[in-house]
């Protein structure tokens, strides 16, 4: 007969999920939440047992969902002649009333995430439509911003046939799961599969990319999603990290790829550029100081020199390398290279 040591020892047995586990499995039940008000409100019939079905649960879980729309006000009854559950027919639901501010906020979101090579799903178009149907006015003010608003030159990466990728990664974010790939990668001769576990999915200045822990990694890498062939959701359970952050596992890194060792960068722009580059936030650390004759410091601190050396070989002729001295040697190097392609 087990006693209370025994449950004490399975209890401590048990892994505990750890709060960004929870908070996805919180993301999934509230996405079922609302899949499940969306078809009450359509003109289908829907009992426990066919909506069960339909979220691959059971009729209990079906139950409590439905509590949970209750309580949040929504006016839900079951007719009993017809066994199926219905949204009282004369329940309209509140209007979202946004300032113009807001509503001007909306629109670029639209229309941003309709830019060539973002293609993540339908982006906020839906929303918008939604908000459109409402009232004149914020059709109107929608409309309006919609064409004055557009979004160009962005030179993402091509990810037009890498929608589905994008959605199975973000499925197995919402639900917790691993998933498994064929990965090609510049750096080896042939494509190989991957498993990971995938920690965030996020946009780094022109691609997508997954952050995650391969199968048999110490370590978590980042991954491309155009790099991918094919990709796949796993039933196994995929454990994120408490205390992941991505600011923590990218650090210093000038791109998304993070160096072993740190650098202080010290580069001087001649006139003409150093006011086209003070335009732009290149980086977290970036500090500029300003000369009399106008030419500009612009300092940086760097995880690696990969990444940043790419990005000043773009300003050759209009910038000077100060710190540090590996640096101005990789740089040496590479204009040397690029002479000898053109024979010089």
């Amino acid at each position: 007969m087990p006693n209370d040591n025994d449950q004490d020892s399975n209890s401590r047995g048990k892994k505990k999920k750890s709060d960004a586990e929870r908070r996805i499995q919180q993301a999934a039940r509230l996405a079922d939440i609302l899949k499940m008000l969306n078809l009450l409100r359509g003109y289908g019939r829907w009992n426990a047992a066919g909506l069960a079905r339909e979220f691959e649960c059971n009729e209990r879980t079906v139950r409590r969902n439905l509590k949970v729309l209750e309580y949040a006000g929504i006016p839900i009854f079951y007719n009993r002649k017809e066994r199926c559950y219905y949204l009282r027919s004369d329940y309209s639901f509140p209007v979202l009333n946004l300032n113009p501010e807001e509503m001007l906020g909306q629109a670029i979101a639209t229309v941003t995430t309709k830019a060539i090579g973002l293609d993540i799903s339908e982006g906020a178009e839906p929303t918008t439509i939604n908000l459109a149907a409402t009232n004149e006015e914020m059709q109107e003010i929608l409309a309006q911003a919609g064409e004055l608003v557009e979004v160009l030159g962005l030179q993402l990466a091509d990810h037009s046939q890498h929608q589905e990728i994008i959605r199975t990664v973000q499925q197995a974010l919402l639900n917790g799961k691993q998933i498994r790939g064929l990965y090609r990668s510049p750096y080896r001769d042939k494509d190989f599969e991957l498993q990971i576990e995938p920690y965030r999915l996020c946009l780094i200045k022109q691609a997508w990319y997954i952050v995650g822990r391969g199968e048999g990694m110490p370590k978590p890498h980042t991954y491309r999603i155009a790099r991918f062939k094919s990709l796949k959701m796993l039933e196994l359970n995929a454990s994120i990290p408490e205390d992941f952050t991505l600011d923590e596992y990218l650090g210093n890194a000038w791109t998304v790829f993070r160096g072993e060792s740190s650098h202080e960068i010290e580069l001087l722009f001649e006139p003409e550029a150093a006011l086209l580059a003070s335009e732009t936030r290149w980086h977290a650390t970036q500090e500029i100081k300003w000369h009399q004759d106008g030419t500009a410091t612009f300092k940086f601190t760097v995880d690696g020199l990969d990444e940043i050396l790419t990005w000043i070989l773009g300003w050759t002729g209009r910038v000077q390398i100060i710190n540090p001295p590996e640096l101005r040697s990789l740089y040496r190097d590479q204009l040397k290279k690029g002479l000898e392609m053109l024979g010089e």
